[in-house]
């Protein structure tokens, strides 16, 4: 999925004003999305760049790939006259990374009309479980004219 098309639908589906999509943190952190449906939201970020000072990734940086994760799967949830906004998140950090991507994969685990529970698994290379997150969402009516 290229940039230009992770705007596009931050636009479309989750109803982020244009002029608002050029500052997103996840550009800033070097994520990418790879998979963007209701069931599934897929993205990676590289280590490099996002770490603390002993040389692993931020906790602060599985936490930014989970929100970005997670709130996308509650946006495409809520549908387009909803807005769904970070309630909660919690993350829980099980091995350190030092180098290569880590892939997250958020799943819903409660649609309901006030608010929206989605699981962030996050795993290295070797395929080995970093991090796993919840993040719950409020879900809350448009204002008119948004």
């Amino acid at each position: 999925m290229t940039d230009q098309v992770t705007k596009e639908a931050l636009e479309q589906f989750a109803g982020v004003d244009p002029a608002v999509a050029d500052q997103q943190l996840n550009e800033k952190v070097g994520m990418k999305l790879l998979e963007v449906t209701p069931e599934r939201v897929v993205g990676t970020i590289p280590v490099e760049g996002n770490l603390q000072p002993y040389g692993l990734l931020h906790g602060g940086a599985n936490a930014v790939l989970a929100e970005a994760l997670g709130s996308t799967v509650a946006a495409l949830n809520a549908g387009t006259d909803r807005a769904a906004m970070g309630l909660e998140l919690s993350c829980t950090h099980h091995r350190a990374v030092r180098s290569g991507l880590v892939t997250g994969v958020a799943t819903p685990l409660h649609v309901g009309r006030g608010t929206i529970t989605a699981e962030i698994v996050i795993t290295d290379d070797q395929g080995r479980r970093t991090c796993t997150a919840r993040l719950t969402c409020v879900v809350r009516d448009k204002p008119p004219g948004a």
